[in-house]
């Protein structure tokens, strides 16, 4: 019977790879989406009743995943190398030179590639499985997301085919296509939540995401496009690697093109270049590649890049209009922000009517007034900049507003050397608005149904004045809303008595004191545990995490100072809001009540994460050696603390032995 049901496991498996291969690779599906999801739910429901067939590269796992603590740094078996920037045909040239030069007499040709406007990504397979993916970071190491990967169907768990290599890092980009993009941002429009810029902002947030079940659901994709590090591979091109590639499951673009000579890689460029709008992914230039393996191993590379490929970047997209006015935003941290609302001009396939000008000194800068024609510019899906004045109309100098647009109060430079002038008025409704949205989203309190529409009705009725407000609504008060409705309003307050039980690292992140983000907020929670705690710090002790310096612990003080904060906090606390930190113990290790200090570099971890998993492991964590510390793990170029543990007797182990301690 047993042996009857793994029989079973695996052939649904092969039968659903089979599929993903047929969509997700050549886009050329056998079977309706309905069927594929039924086979996906019959293959779960079978693993879930016997999970001692369960398996890392079962196809369930791309949307089974679960919340991670934080990603940990892999280390390359290869260098993955950035490659040099062209902008013209004239330096493309200059590079073929240098490539002749290098080679010698002989023939050379090419292959050329569109350089898709993503993230790289690191494939590494052993015996034709995926074991690891990692972000390219500094080229040496980088993030391990392998579980964020995972979830990207066009990303094979396991190669098929023939001729699989024993092990082999394959390199690529992960990005995200148009029609995906627009509907992500349409969702987070209607939360309330900040829109990502363009495709490849998207692509890179939702890969550094910790739980990949959100990252399963923003559908992205993958290109493979070279090679790392190998061991059982025989190929004579580049051409035969992609196309090797291909045959074993993985997704090569449709538009790579060999090319016998540079001319005819001109025309590849000159092509795309008018074409780019066409795709539904974004493209910035074409990459070229010399074919000739052994050729690519002749000439080498230098510290940063190879000398065998090249990029090509396309012409950057502009356009020039007039504009029409200078309007001014209150960001929710209170700094107001000129904004050009220009005539309506068609630029990259796009109808561009507004563009950021920064500051008020970039203003100064260009000498931007009302009425001028400017030039725009515009690469990709990123938000339109002003680059420069075409002609001057003539029209009165633009002034730094001395008021709040907002609210009226006075504008002010908090310091003399800052660029940005800042509203202090802590009830300025425009600071308000944008605060409230910052507290209800997804990072923070995530209180779904609290979006932009019902934040800014509930300042405009004076419903909510502060964060605690939000935890004071009744049904009666959201009823008052446009376009609420029973359902919808108990989905909210249902949402709203949900977010109270969300750990204090959520709710120092939702607070929104400057400078203070995701992990920052995260490293204060696991050190102080309680906010009461995180209260009554001296600024000397939050000095002492690694990871908050002078402006971050004079940012957090002066938050914590505040009459209008304590106030706030008391109401907070009444409503039942969580004030503490969750931290799930694990079993007992050889750390277990020692105490623990780490200096230096850490090559695999960050500092926040060996703390993290010191303290799983029992330890306790602490920043300062003293005769009461039991180890102190040094990485590279230890600091003070190394020479003061070798003073008191302390311990020193390295990194390895840290993680040898935990298993």
């Amino acid at each position: 019977m047993s042996e009857a049901i793994r029989n079973k496991i695996e052939a649904l498996r092969k039968r659903i790879r089979s599929h993903d291969y047929l969509y997700y690779v050549l886009s050329q599906p056998e079977i309706s989406d309905k069927e594929y999801d039924d086979l996906l739910r019959e293959l779960k429901d079978l693993e879930d009743r016997h999970p001692q067939f369960k398996s890392d590269d079962s196809p369930t796992v791309r949307i089974s995943g679960g919340v991670l603590e934080g990603f940990i740094t892999a280390r390359h078996l290869e260098k993955m190398l950035s490659l040099s920037n062209t902008y013209s045909f004239e330096e493309v040239r200059q590079w073929g030179k240098r490539i002749e030069k290098g080679l010698g007499p002989g023939k050379i040709d090419y292959v050329a590639e569109l350089k898709i406007d993503g993230v790289s990504a690191n494939l590494a397979y052993n015996s034709g499985r995926l074991t690891m993916g990692v972000t390219r970071g500094d080229g040496e190491s980088g993030e391990n997301i392998t579980q964020n990967l995972k979830t990207i169907r066009s990303i094979p768990l396991v190669l098929s085919g023939e001729d699989v290599p024993d092990f082999i890092e394959v390199r690529g980009e992960v990005y995200m296509q148009r029609k995906d993009f627009q509907a992500l941002n349409k969702e987070r429009q209607d939360l309330g939540e900040v829109l990502f810029a363009n495709l490849r902002n998207a692509a890179s947030g939702s890969l550094k995401l910790l739980d990949s079940r959100i990252v399963a659901q923003r559908k992205l994709n993958f290109f493979a496009h070279s090679l790392g590090a190998c061991r059982g591979l025989d190929i004579s091109s580049h051409w035969e690697f992609l196309q090797k590639m291909q045959g074993w499951g993985l997704k090569i673009n449709p538009h790579c093109m060999p090319c016998k000579n540079l001319d005819e890689v001109f025309d590849y460029c000159s092509n795309w270049q008018e074409k780019r709008e066409g795709l539904d992914y974004d493209i910035d230039g074409v990459v070229i590649k010399v074919n000739n393996i052994k050729q690519q191993k002749q000439l080498g590379s230098t510290a940063k890049s190879p000398r065998w490929a090249v990029a090509y970047k396309f012409p950057p997209q502009q356009a020039t209009t007039e504009v029409l006015r200078i309007n001014l935003q209150v960001g929710r941290t209170g700094v107001i922000t000129p904004v050009a609302e220009l005539k309506a001009v068609e630029c990259a396939g796009v109808v561009i009517k507004h563009a950021t000008l920064h500051n008020f000194e970039e203003i100064e800068r260009l000498h931007i007034k009302e009425g001028d024609r400017v030039l725009i510019e515009r690469a990709g899906e990123v938000i339109p900049k002003v680059v420069k004045v075409v002609k001057d109309m003539g029209g009165k100098p633009f002034s730094a507003p001395e008021i709040c647009p907002a609210c009226s109060e006075k504008a002010i430079k908090e310091k003399e050397e800052d660029v940005a002038l800042r509203c202090i008025n802590p009830s300025c409704p425009a600071q308000l608005e944008r605060g409230l949205l910052h507290f209800s989203s997804r990072s923070a309190m995530d209180i779904e149904g609290l979006g932009e529409a019902a934040v800014a009705q509930l300042v405009a009725l004076k419903l909510v004045h502060s964060f605690s407000d939000i935890y004071k609504l009744k049904a009666g008060d959201l009823l008052r809303l446009e376009l609420f409705k029973d359902k919808k309003v108990n989905n909210l307050l249902s949402s709203i008595e949900k977010s109270k039980k969300q750990p204090l690292s959520r709710l120092i992140y939702a607070l929104g004191i400057r400078h203070v983000g995701e992990k920052a907020a995260y490293v204060l929670a696991t050190k102080f545990q309680t906010l009461d705690n995180l209260l009554s710090a001296k600024k000397e002790e939050l000095e002492e995490i690694y990871e908050v310096g002078p402006v971050l612990s004079d940012s957090i003080k002066g938050y914590f100072s505040q009459a209008s904060t304590r106030k706030l906090i008391a109401a907070l606390r009444k409503t039942g809001v969580n004030f503490k930190e969750k931290h799930k113990q694990g079993r007992a290790t050889v750390l277990s009540g020692k105490s623990i200090v780490f200096t230096g570099e850490l090559k695999n971890l960050s500092r926040l994460q060996a703390e993290d998993l010191s303290r799983k492991a029992g330890a306790r964590p602490s920043s300062q050696v003293s005769r009461k510390t039991d180890f102190l793990v040094t990485g590279d170029k230890p600091g003070s603390k190394y020479n003061k543990a070798k003073e008191l007797g302390v311990t020193i182990i390295t990194e390895e032995q840290f993680r040898g301690m935990l298993r």
